[in-house]
């Protein structure tokens, strides 16, 4: 068991032991684990017992994730998914699912395999049908897309590629700040299988929008993000919204760009994603 792996069960156990309601964090590409780490303190004051899981194989700190990039590699959304399936049938409640970008994806994966009491997706990357492409998204994603072989790697952001898909919302001053304290190398196998998802059938980006077990959802979108824009999480929405057996809403963040959930104004997006959950739970 690696260490990360073994620091996920302590999470778990620690939340099974408390008697509280989980609140499970999902992170996306380019991140890791810590980025939520500011999040868990505000849900924990609030009286859940918050689980920050990694991906198959996070390094701990984002300096070893710069050392050792190629441990991102080969990571599958389906693999992703499977491995948070895993970890959430060991807790005791059913959790609340909270999910950024990608994260914001498996959010709505998992609360379609009816693992979520309650779930926020946030900025979501988009799942199976929802058609929307703007030149935005193309561009944020060009790092990755545009060699083939980064299918099969790990690839890192530069610093202009990192202002532009997750900073551009925020001062040069604090886009640097967010590029040395968070990012680090993602697989781009995820990104391709977004890509290519509405010619695939077998896609494992498929969300099970309309399960009757899904439970409530809202989804999150900054105003300003060149990743996620609002035409992609609305088109998300539209098809969420046809479950006839949950709640589902949406909320833009004015201002706000893709690094709304650590940036300086992360504590609004928290409290925003927070008072929908208490609503349920």
């Amino acid at each position: 068991m690696s260490s990360t792996h073994a620091h996920d069960i302590a999470q778990i156990d620690q939340a099974n032991a408390s008697g509280r309601i989980p609140v499970v964090f999902v992170h996306g590409l380019w991140l890791l684990p810590s980025s939520w780490n500011r999040w868990a303190q505000v849900f924990a004051e609030a009286g859940f017992a918050p689980v920050t899981p990694g991906w198959p194989d996070d390094p701990e700190t984002v300096t070893e994730a710069k050392a050792h990039p190629e441990v991102f590699a080969h990571k599958t959304v389906g693999q992703v998914a499977g491995h948070f399936t895993d970890l959430i049938g060991r807790l005791e409640r059913k959790p609340v699912i909270v999910g950024h970008s990608f994260g914001g994806l498996l959010t709505q994966i998992l609360a379609g395999r009816g693992l979520a009491r309650a779930s926020v997706a946030i900025d979501p990357a988009p799942f199976q049908g929802v058609l929307p492409l703007p030149f935005s998204s193309l561009r944020a994603a060009a790092p990755v897309l545009t060699n083939p072989a980064n299918i099969h790697r790990a690839v890192p952001l530069t610093y202009d590629q990192f202002r532009y898909a997750f900073a551009n919302a925020v001062s040069e001053e604090e886009a640097r700040e967010l590029y040395d304290e968070f990012s680090v190398p993602a697989p781009g196998a995820p990104l391709f299988q977004a890509a290519a998802a509405t010619f695939n059938p077998w896609s494992e980006t498929k969300v099970e929008s309309t399960a009757q077990n899904r439970g409530p959802l809202l989804l999150i979108s900054g105003e300003r993000d060149h990743t996620v824009p609002w035409a992609i999480t609305n088109a998300s929405y539209k098809k969420q919204v046809r479950n006839e057996h949950a709640v589902t809403e949406i909320i833009e963040m004015p201002g706000r760009g893709h690094s709304l959930t650590i940036d300086s104004g992360w504590r609004e997006v928290c409290g925003t994603a927070l008072t929908f959950v208490q609503r349920f739970v």
